[in-house]
């Protein structure tokens, strides 16, 4: 029993903080039959409710009145503590200890947090986009915050918004924060993925990349500066804030091994490098449901031969560029892999626009002045006016909706055939040392049956061609991502192609609504969920309504066509608690979210089967 209490005073006397209450254990030598009977009613009313208790009592003229006794509040981790230990005193059974706890509350658990008792200075408040707490120097450029990263210096990356070339100081910095963009804009998804805090439209801040600092309310933060941000809140703080690490103790891990052996739904991780993968499976992901193959395009060495790729002037060009990043994303594959350790690997095919991995075209234009200008390096001029060129020929009016995802792979074939043939070397390779892969191939974009017929044909080729010149046998499986409302009602037609379906859901929501996700939270989406127009961020939670209708058709076509299809999603939805209810009532096999969620993704997977059982 923990309590205090106050003698000659009334309740609010106590709640008011004006006088040091005396701990409750004083009370045994005051007056120890009060006591003892104060005691044993507190054993009862836990006993009668089944749960922590907060009481309220008071004791007038020798007589002890209980005046209210309510289910006590707690944090994520005494909620688990309580509901374990309520089993473990037979007052309740597993399966009312899984429902007990809020999935939610336990990204309070996974990550550093802000000290309740901390003096801090908030400067601006942006959105929540990333949990967890971070303290570090300021730095603007991506390139300085792996520098000083790699010294072991904490840094905060801050930046208008994020893009691909921002990966390497993203990876560096203890947390992210952004003036613009939304809960999935780049920034966010990828420092999510990573268990990086982050703090997306920040509008308030007024960003100088060029004067190294940035201004709020009147007050401007210089590079080097100390700040404290709160990705669980959306707060920006002057100065080092103090920070508690996160603590996972026997009771967490407790429940979810209870919460694994209710669940019907598998629960896997968006991961794109060995370390992502172990990370997840730590936390108890059951294979990988989204590696995203772009991002291993995106490191520094290898940059300039994705260039080379996409400014080929001939297909010997291009194939050559190829070649020498085949062995990169070969090795990246076998890491993957290995790290998985027999549980299955779904590896996302290149989706982005090729512009994507261009340099941006505002600083183009102002290399190539100073380059004319100074009269210097006239070659490094030539190359830069000849990528600017083709900058602007691959710029697009929409790119989501653009030349990307199979349409690339349909244009560029090769493309898609290096990426098959590294997966496959990879695959034979590890064969070979006697371990066992499962890897699943998905073609992204897809919304006709024949651009997965024609991409298929091509993956099939190269596993075939990989076999024979190994010498080894190996399964693998060829399916695609449904993230376009013509995918969900013509599935019956692509699943004859498909030997699985993954719902991207987050751009299924965009092309369903119509929505651009970082103009929608930037923009309007906002005043939308003030004026009650939507319940929810259609990003955040699912729209069931209408993109939910839309996989549900799609899984009941995709099915009719194939019954044992296996189907599952991995947008941000998947680590969603009331998505992942609505996945599982759909008949989902897995959800995929960033490592991160898992451990949110299993307690919600099971309390969906114990609500609603299939």
């Amino acid at each position: 029993i923990y309590g205090e209490y106050l003698v000659n005073a009334q309740g609010e006397d106590v709640v008011a903080g004006i006088r040091t209450p005396k701990p409750i254990a004083s009370l045994k030598e005051e007056m120890p039959e009060i006591y003892q009977q104060f005691v044993e009613i507190c054993q009862r009313l836990e006993d009668h409710y089944r749960d922590l208790q907060d009481i309220e009592f008071t004791i007038e003229r020798g007589k002890l009145y209980i005046l209210q006794t309510r289910a006590g509040k707690r944090t994520a981790a005494a909620a688990i503590k309580v509901a374990t230990d309520l089993v473990q005193e037979g007052k309740i059974t597993e399966e009312e200890a899984v429902l007990r706890v809020d999935p939610e509350q336990l990204d309070q658990l996974m990550h550093p947090s802000l000290d309740p008792k901390a003096k801090v200075e908030v400067l601006a408040k942006g959105l929540p986009a990333s949990p967890g707490a971070a303290v570090g120097k300021v730095v603007f450029s991506a390139d300085l915050a792996e520098e000083l990263g790699k010294r072991g210096e904490k840094v905060i990356l801050v930046r208008p918004e994020t893009t691909p070339d921002d990966i390497h100081g993203m990876v560096m910095a203890q947390g992210i924060l952004t003036s613009r963009g939304g809960m999935t804009s780049h920034a966010a998804v990828v420092a999510r993925g990573m268990g990086i805090p982050c703090i997306c439209g920040c509008e308030a801040l007024r960003i100088d990349l060029e004067g190294k600092k940035f201004t709020v309310n009147g007050v401007t933060v210089k590079e080097g500066d100390m700040i404290t941000i709160d990705g669980s809140t959306g707060r920006v703080m002057l100065g080092e804030a103090e920070l508690i690490s996160p603590q996972i103790g026997g009771a967490f891990q407790t429940i979810l091994e209870w919460a694994d052996r209710i669940r019907s739904l598998q629960v896997r991780t968006n991961a794109d490098t060995p370390a992502d993968a172990a990370r997840a499976r730590e936390f108890g992901a059951q294979g990988i449901g989204l590696c995203r193959t772009e991002h291993m395009f995106m490191a520094q060495d290898r940059l300039p031969i994705v260039q080379q790729m996409i400014m080929a002037e001939s297909d010997e060009e291009r194939k050559a560029a190829l070649e020498k990043l085949l062995p990169m994303q070969q090795d990246d594959f076998y890491g993957i892999f290995k790290a998985m350790q027999g549980l299955p690997v779904t590896i996302r095919l290149l989706d982005p626009p090729l512009h994507e991995f261009l340099p941006n075209m505002e600083e183009l234009l102002v290399e190539i002045t100073r380059l004319e200008m100074t009269g210097e390096n006239p070659e490094l001029l030539a190359e830069k006016q000849r990528m600017l060129r083709l900058v602007r020929n691959l710029s697009e009016f929409n790119p989501m909706l653009g030349h990307r995802g199979c349409r690339l792979g349909i244009t560029f074939p090769e493309i898609y055939e290096m990426q098959a043939r590294a997966i496959f070397q990879a695959v034979a390779a590890l064969v070979k040392e006697g371990v066992e892969v499962y890897p699943e191939v998905m073609i992204p974009l897809v919304g006709h049956p024949k651009e997965l017929e024609t991409m298929r044909a091509v993956v099939v080729r190269t596993a075939e061609a990989v076999k024979e010149e190994q010498g080894v046998d190996f399964p693998y499986t060829v399916g695609t991502m449904i993230e376009l409302p013509r995918a969900c009602v013509v599935a019956d037609e692509i699943a004859k192609h498909a030997d699985f379906f993954s719902f991207g859901t987050n751009d299924l929501t965009q092309t369903t609504f119509g929505f651009s996700r970082d103009d929608a939270e930037g923009k309007f989406l906002h005043h939308y969920l003030e004026e009650k127009i939507l319940p929810d961020n259609p990003f955040a939670s699912l729209d069931t309504e209408g993109v939910g209708k839309l996989v549900a058709q799609g899984v009941k076509l995709g099915r009719s066509t194939k019954p044992d299809l296996k189907v599952g999603v991995c947008g941000e939805h998947g680590g969603d608690p009331r998505s992942i209810a609505f996945f599982h009532q759909t008949g989902l096999n897995y959800v995929s979210c960033s490592p991160f969620r898992v451990p949110i993704a299993r307690l919600a997977a099971a309390q969906a089967q114990l609500r609603n059982p299939r």
